[in-house]
């Protein structure tokens, strides 16, 4: 097999790929990267929690009947919320009434691993994309949105502007893994570890690795790539002074994947 098949199978030969997933969650990306090539450091940039309180998610959870529909946003709040459910013994047909939209494959496929069936899944997964699908849906509707502590507020403020009352519950938190500030500054030093792209696949992501490596991150970045999931992540880098590189057409794992390696697919020999 030549040099050029063997590239143009694994592109990412020689590229060393910075994932900054949460731990349980970097398998899949990380995985995907090394098929085609790339050299992966996992060092995560967000870590999940258990809410302070179980308070108000209890509340929900035991009144399930209330409510129309559920929105869930991503895999996190699924695990989080059958596991609350599993632990106030809330049998899974508790939410036989209500239809279910998720935001994303992998949100849908968290979903129906339990069981549960999924209504709706906007073509794009982003917030924007899931109010187009419901807003028609909910008027007059009670909804329930699982979510994590720090979120955007465009699912439910739009959704009530059709008519709906939603009702937000925080299922976890994210926070900022302080244990990751000293593995990146030395890996960022050192020429022979220094990634050449770090993905970034939320906007919480970008948020805690510009905190853990400090003020002058454009610096620390020069030479390194940027690849983002989606529209609301690549804005988030903009925000905070960085540029975005490499963008997924499809906001999904794959998808970033793929435009990583579409990237870097037209090396010279």
């Amino acid at each position: 097999m030549s040099n050029r098949e063997v590239s143009s199978k694994k592109p990412l030969v020689g590229v060393r790929v910075l994932v900054g997933r949460p731990r349980h969650q970097a398998g899949a990306i990380s995985a995907e990267l090394r098929k085609l090539g790339a050299s992966v450091l996992e060092i995560p940039f967000i870590e999940i929690r258990k809410p302070r309180s179980f308070r108000a998610l209890d509340s929900v959870l035991k009144n399930l009947a209330s409510y129309d529909w559920l929105i869930l946003t991503s895999a996190n709040g699924v695990e989080a919320m059958w596991d609350r459910m599993a632990n106030l013994r809330i049998a899974d047909r508790a939410l036989d009434h209500l239809r279910i939209a998720a935001i994303g494959p992998a949100t849908k496929k968290a979903i129906e691993q339990r069981d549960a069936k999924v209504d709706v899944v906007p073509k794009e997964y982003v917030a924007e994309s899931v109010v187009r699908n419901l807003r028609k849906k909910v008027k007059g509707k009670h909804v329930l949105l699982v979510r994590a502590k720090v979120a955007r507020d465009v699912i439910p403020r739009e959704l009530r502007k059709a008519g709906a009352a939603v009702e937000v519950v925080e299922a976890y938190e994210t926070v900022v893994p302080t244990s990751s500030q000293a593995k990146l500054k030395t890996v960022l030093k050192n020429p022979k570890r220094r990634p050449h792209v770090v993905t970034f696949t939320s906007s919480s992501t970008v948020k805690n690795f510009v905190e853990l490596i400090g003020r002058q991150s454009r610096r620390r970045l020069r030479g390194i790539q940027t690849a983002s999931i989606g529209p609301v992540t690549s804005s988030t880098l903009r925000e905070l002074g960085l540029q975005v590189d490499i963008a997924a057409k499809k906001f999904t794992i794959p998808g970033l994947v793929a435009a990583i390696a579409k990237s870097f697919a037209g090396r010279p020999e």
